[in-house]
């Protein structure tokens, strides 16, 4: 009869049981979340003060930065939080909530990509015509569909979530809420949310890996017939960030959610988590820095003025 008992509160078991590593923990991902904010702050503030960051690529940049900061935000300051104390207490109401801003951010920076990968479709393919198809107003349009889209995603899910009952051992295995741990302490039946996980992660991803990973078909056939070296190596510069956010992004999500018998390998699926929740959004500011020249030099003169 235990085991059936409504409960109205959940145990995050957290990364380590041990308490001597809570504390060099609490240090580690203090600094990450730190440079995190920092990064993407600088690359928002670059983006607003200089007048050759006006267009439609580095509009597109700020909100990605600006998402990385938010999915960060949802998932690090309650971590941090946690490692300060000895029991992870959540309430039903606050896990859900997590969960949802969790779902809309990662759902908004998979859409805001594959904007991103139609703007520089276009931009390469058709420079002509660029700024006549992504104009301010296009662009606008373009992340506020981004967002009304992922708030109605979150929201089916969040509500079919709402609908569910939790009984003792309410014990989730993870340091954040997360879907997957969330329906395995259910005592409800969960396989409309799983049909919904399904239904919905089959038609959206399916949707936006077509839209973000299509267009680089035309676009490397035209970087390759580009004669210049250095107009080429200028192009695929700006393709390559955008790829190696894509790859590091795409991977830690199917890494996390689509590995078999996770549940047997709780250390490997908490590093994994690690990895997406926490390090992804530290590392896409590193990587836009490093290899897009016109932002090294946007930072420069920043630097210079300054001094």
């Amino acid at each position: 009869m235990e085991n059936q008992t409504t409960v109205y509160k959940l145990v995050l078991t957290g990364l380590f049981d041990l308490p001597i590593l809570q504390l060099p923990l609490f240090l580690v991902f203090l600094q990450v979340y730190l440079i995190t904010l920092t990064g993407n702050l600088l690359i928002l503030l670059l983006i607003f003060t200089d007048s050759h960051l006006h267009t439609p690529m580095y509009f597109f940049l700020g909100t990605l930065a600006g998402l990385d900061m938010s999915y960060s935000s949802v998932t690090v300051p309650r971590m941090l939080f946690d490692l300060l104390r000895e029991r992870r207490i959540i309430s039903v109401a606050a896990c859900i909530t997590q969960i949802y801003f969790f779902i809309f951010f990662i759902a908004s920076e998979m859409s805001v990509l594959a904007v991103m990968s139609y703007d520089r479709y276009i931009a390469i393919c058709w420079p002509l015509y660029y700024m006549q198809i992504i104009n301010r107003n296009v662009c606008v349009q373009l992340v506020s569909g981004v967002l009304l889209f992922s708030a109605i995603y979150s929201s089916l899910h969040t509500l079919f979530l709402t609908k569910l009952t939790f009984c003792l051992p309410n014990v989730l295995q993870s340091f954040f809420c997360d879907v997957p741990q969330l329906l395995e302490v259910s005592c409800s039946d969960t396989f409309i949310n799983v049909l919904l996980i399904f239904l919905l992660g089959t038609v959206f991803g399916v949707g936006i890996l077509g839209v973000t990973f299509y267009p680089y078909i035309s676009i490397i056939n035209t970087i390759l017939k580009i004669t210049s070296k250095h107009t080429r190596s200028k192009t695929f510069s700006t393709c390559s960030s955008h790829l190696t956010v894509v790859f590091i992004f795409y991977t830690t999500i199917f890494f996390n959610y689509f590995r078999p018998n996770a549940n047997d390998h709780l250390v490997e699926a908490k590093l994994a988590s690690v990895f997406f929740a926490i390090l992804t959004p530290c590392l896409n500011p590193v990587i836009y820095s490093l290899r897009n020249q016109e932002l090294k030099l946007c930072l420069r003169r920043a630097l210079h003025r300054l001094q």
